[in-house]
C-alpha cells in the first residue's frame, strides 16, 4: 500500500471460500505486521479474511522515525489507514470491513470507525484500552512517563522505544498524540479540525473487546475507560485465562504465539451480529 511517498506491505490471508467479512487488523505500537500471521491464518480458518495494516516506520515500510521524519496520528488515519482500507476494498469488494487491533492499534481502530462508520461493520478490541494514567495501578508513575516521553523524543527526534524496551522507535508526533491521551484521557489529533471524544460518544458500531486476564499494560480500568466514550455501541467483552491460551501467560503479547480462541472467539462475535442487522 502507498500513501504519498510512504510504502509498506499490507499482509492480506485469504480464506478457501470467498470470504463475507474482513479483519482489518492493526498492530500494537512497534510490532511489525508479520507477528500477526498467525492471528490472520486462524481468523482464515474461521471464514475470515484478513488485512493485516504495517504502520509507518515499522517492518516494511520504507521510512524510518528520526530528526528528519516525523509524523503524527493524523498521517496515520488519513493517509496510511485510508490507502490500506482502499486496498482491502479492492481485494474483496463484496465482503464486509470490521476493523480491530491490539493496544494501540486498537485505539486507532476506534477513532477510524468514528470517522467512517458507515464503511465499517464493527470493532474489534485485544488486549486494549485508553492509555489514560488514572486508570492504571501504579498511577504516578504511569504520569511520570507519559511526561517524559514526549520531551525525549522531541530532543532525539524520535523515541528510541527499542532501548528503552517500549514499542519500536516511534516518530515524535505519534508520541506526543499518544502522550497526551494518556495525560488527559482524552483523544485528539494535532492538525486534524475534529472533535475525537463527540464522535466517539455518538458511533453506534457494535464493539468485540477481549481482555487478557494478566494484562498490566492494558487493565479493566484502562478497557472500561475506552468502551464508556462508545456508550451507544453494542459490545460483547470478555476476558481471556491461560487455559484458553494451551497454558500461555495470558498478557498484553503472549497470545500473539496461540491466537486460537481469540480468532474463533471474534469470528463468532461477528457473525452473531451480523446475523441480528
Amino acid at each position: 500500500m502507498a500513501a504519498h511517498d510512504v510504502r509498506s506491505e499490507l499482509i492480506c490471508v485469504q480464506p478457501t471460500d470467498d470470504p463475507r467479512r474482513v479483519m482489518y487488523w492493526l498492530p500494537a505500537m512497534g510490532v511489525p505486521a508479520k507477528h500477526y500471521l498467525p492471528l490472520a491464518e486462524a481468523f482464515a480458518a474461521h471464514g475470515v479474511a484478513v488485512a493485516l495494516h504495517e504502520w509507518r516506520g515499522i517492518g516494511s515500510s520504507n521510512c524510518r522515525a528520526g530528526r528528519h521524519s516525523d509524523w503524527r496520528y493524523r498521517d496515520l488515519l488519513e493517509a496510511d489507514l485510508a490507502a490500506g482500507m482502499r486496498e482491502a476494498r479492492s481485494r474483496w469488494p463484496d465482503a464486509t470491513i470490521w476493523i480491530g487491533g491490539h493496544s494501540l492499534g486498537g485505539q486507532l481502530a476506534c477513532l477510524y470507525a468514528s470517522l467512517h462508520r458507515h464503511e465499517l461493520a464493527g470493532i474489534t478490541l485485544v488486549a486494549s484500552g485508553a492509555p489514560y494514567w488514572r486508570t492504571f495501578v501504579h498511577a504516578p508513575l504511569i504520569l511520570a512517563a507519559l511526561a517524559l516521553v514526549t520531551p525525549l523524543s522531541k530532543l532525539l527526534g524520535y523515541l528510541p522505544g527499542r532501548r528503552l524496551g517500549f514499542g519500536g522507535n516511534e516518530a515524535h508526533g505519534v508520541i506526543a498524540d499518544w502522550s497526551r491521551s494518556g495525560r488527559t484521557g482524552r483523544y485528539a489529533a494535532r492538525g486534524m479540525a475534529v472533535d475525537f471524544e463527540q464522535q466517539l460518544a455518538t458511533l453506534s458500531l457494535p464493539v468485540l473487546a477481549l481482555r487478557l486476564r494478566d494484562d498490566w499494560l492494558a487493565p479493566s480500568s484502562s478497557l472500561d475507560w475506552l468502551l464508556k466514550k462508545m456508550p451507544h455501541a453494542a459490545r460483547q467483552v470478555d476476558v481471556v485465562a491461560p487455559d484458553r491460551l494451551a497454558g500461555q501467560a495470558a498478557d498484553h503479547f503472549t497470545w500473539m504465539k496461540v491466537p486460537d480462541c481469540i480468532a474463533a472467539q471474534l469470528a463468532q462475535g461477528m457473525e452473531s451480529f451480523s446475523a441480528r442487522t
